[in-house]
């Protein structure tokens, strides 16, 4: 389609020779090309269409990449993307060896710093406006910084950490609260009601505005002086307003808003009116995630990142094909069965059920589903006390994100020996959304936490018996599960119940034996049939295959027979290879005294970049023909 404007914006500059009455038109062009861009090559839809003035202003009035914008989550950059010279290739946002899903400072020097976990923006934008103070102070630089974060991330703790670093600290930052009252699902809470509740006096902004310019022109106003301006005008506030006073003025930092987040015009006024005042400041703006596309803003939640979808009549493609369960699906079916079971159980999310689906308990029983916001560490330390005080938590948190609660896990349930239930979803390879969002570490992570369980299936049957057998435990119990579509059950005839601390072999041998943990068994199983095939082929005595099924307590008794048995190991695992399932495996034939030759196959020490989960696992070597070729390389002995 050819546009009048963006078609001839190559980078800020460009967008700054454009009149500010033009503006409206370049983001009605934006909102146009992100919604086409995107139906062929799915994406984070609705929450960029929420942001697109907001994007315009921005780099309208600061001077990027000089000027810092830092972009909390990233979701909502491909406006950002668009206008700083990544138009022609944004066809392959997402896409294997193309544009990066969120900001990234590899890719771009106007991405100030990497995004892709919420409620970072602060703290990050702060250390660089501080730094970036001290470094003016030399005579080197002195540019603005702006952090840019929504009202979901800033459920999060961190946020609030910054927010009060912010207000200690002598700096200039501006923080741009994008208010919409939505993370992925509905948010919940009070610091939400808040926001919505929270009113500020034009006139009072204003008028304080005007008195705070004639006094520093007089000299009256200090730093010191201002601080106690601030804290004195929070009761000449309640002249005006309804509400003497809110937190960002309680920690000393000026309070703009709330305004119109989709008047582009008018935000390119305020920014460029409070860019140059001295202090920390929050510019509070409303705005509507998929603001201009009718879908998107009826069902914001389906079309945050929707897949394919006809432009015109909004129609969703759907992946033609017999299609087994989602992960989550058999994750949320089964724990709903449960909870109807034991009214004990109750379930944990922060900010994600539809994405866990936890939501299909939330349906039913709404009072045993807790959303806590984006904020994984109390999703766990919570958890910790609703077991504590005798009901039974199954806390879903994506392995990226559970990272973010390492310390809550350790301290506040293993350490008690708390029974809470971790399904740890999205374990392993996750795709396009790349390295911010693959679940490699869990395993690795969670191994040396004293009084943890963890499991993982290899099927979807194998996922409900876990979850069913994990209720009957004591002490904290993980569960990862990738994510996808899980696996078709075995044949009635073939399968074999999850036992506690107990694998199952699937295949006999003799010559080599291969161990795995989780979904990849699948694949593995592939490769083997493929390369035990015929009679040329060099395992005449056939591969073993070994599902371990526990990566903690191993299945010693399991353990002894391939060590007795077996001059070479292979092991097999969604993640990385460093302290994981593998390392595991040696360490345990090495206490016990066997000496098999351990080859172990998995991800080796490096950041996996973005794609599909096909295209990254043929790169890895982790789908069937990666394995068939690392098996073929295996020496018999």
């Amino acid at each position: 389609m050819d546009y009048k404007f963006i078609n001839h914006i190559d980078s800020p500059k460009d967008l700054k020779k454009i009149p500010v009455e033009q503006l409206p038109q370049v983001c009605n062009e934006l909102r146009q090309f992100i919604i086409e861009a995107l139906s062929k090559n799915p994406g984070h839809l609705a929450s960029s269409l929420g942001t697109i003035e907001l994007t315009v202003a921005l780099h309208y009035v600061f001077d990027t990449p000089d000027d810092k914008l830092v972009w909390d989550v990233g979701h909502q950059a491909y406006a950002h993307k668009i206008l700083t010279g990544r138009r022609d290739r944004f066809h392959t946002n997402r896409q294997f060896k193309g544009l990066a899903p969120f900001t990234n400072p590899a890719e771009s020097e106007y991405d100030a710093f990497i995004a892709g976990h919420a409620s970072n923006s602060i703290s990050a934008a702060l250390g660089i406006e501080i730094a970036d103070e001290r470094l003016a102070a030399n005579g080197e630089r002195n540019h603005n910084v702006v952090a840019i974060i929504g009202d979901g991330a800033m459920t999060g703790g961190l946020a609030f950490e910054g927010l009060n670093n912010t207000s200690m600290d002598k700096n200039n930052l501006l923080i741009v609260l994008n208010d919409n009252h939505m993370a992925i699902d509905p948010l919940k809470g009070g610091f939400t009601q808040y926001l919505v509740d929270l009113t500020t006096s034009a006139t009072y902004n204003k008028w304080r505005w005007r008195l705070y310019l004639l006094a520093a022109k007089l000299h009256l106003v200090d730093e010191r002086k201002r601080r106690a301006m601030l804290r004195r005008n929070n009761s000449l506030k309640a002249v005006f307003s309804k509400q003497s006073s809110n937190i960002f003025t309680g920690l000393n930092i000026r309070y703009f808003g709330p305004t119109d987040g989709h008047d582009v015009e008018s935000l390119v006024r305020i920014l460029s009116e409070i860019k140059n005042h001295r202090g920390p400041k929050v510019l509070h703006i409303i705005t509507k995630k998929g603001k201009g596309y009718a879908p998107a803003e009826n069902d914001q939640t389906v079309w945050h990142a929707p897949g394919e979808f006809n432009v015109n009549s909004g129609e969703r493609l759907a992946v033609s094909g017999e299609q087994t369960p989602l992960w989550q699906e058999v994750f949320g079916n089964t724990l709903l069965a449960l909870a109807k079971e034991n009214e004990k159980i109750v379930g944990v999310t922060p900010a994600m059920p539809s994405g866990c689906s936890m939501s299909i308990m939330q349906k039913e029983l709404p009072d045993r589903v807790f959303d806590v916001g984006i904020a994984e560490g109390h999703a766990v330390t919570f958890s910790a006390g609703l077991a504590k005080a005798g009901l039974l938590p199954y806390c879903n948190i994506y392995s990226t994100f559970l990272q973010r609660a390492y310390d809550n896990i350790v301290h506040d349930v293993a350490l008690q020996n708390l029974h809470v239930v971790f399904c740890v979803d999205r374990a392993g390879i996750v795709g396009n959304d790349g390295a911010t969002h693959h679940g490699l570490l869990d395993l690795t992570y969670l191994r040396p936490i004293p009084n943890m369980q963890i499991c993982a299936p290899r099927t979807a049957e194998d996922l409900e018996q876990m979850l069913r057998l994990a209720e009957q435990l004591q002490g904290p119990v993980a569960i990862r599960y990738p994510r996808g579509r899980a696996a078709y059950p075995q044949p009635l005839s073939e399968r074999k119940g999850v036992e506690y601390g107990k694998g199952v072999k699937l295949r006999d041998g003799k010559d080599i034996a291969v161990l795995t943990i989780g979904a990849i068994g699948n694949p593995m199983i592939e490769a083997i049939e493929e390369v035990t095939k015929g009679q040329s082929t060099k395992y005449k005595g056939g591969i073993a295959h070994y599902d371990m099924r526990w990566l903690k307590p191993l299945d010693e008794e399991m353990l002894h027979e391939i060590g007795k048995q077996f001059k070479t190991v292979v092991t097999a695992e969604d993640g990385m290879l460093s302290g994981g399932f593998g390392s595991a495996v040696i360490e345990w034939f090495s206490d016990h005294g066997y000496t098999p030759r351990v080859i172990r196959l998995g991800v080796n020490d490096q950041f996996v970049e973005h794609g599909s989960t096909k295209e990254l696992y043929h790169m890895l070597k982790l789908d069937k023909e990666g394995l068939c070729e690392s098996l073929l390389q295996v020496p018999v002995m």
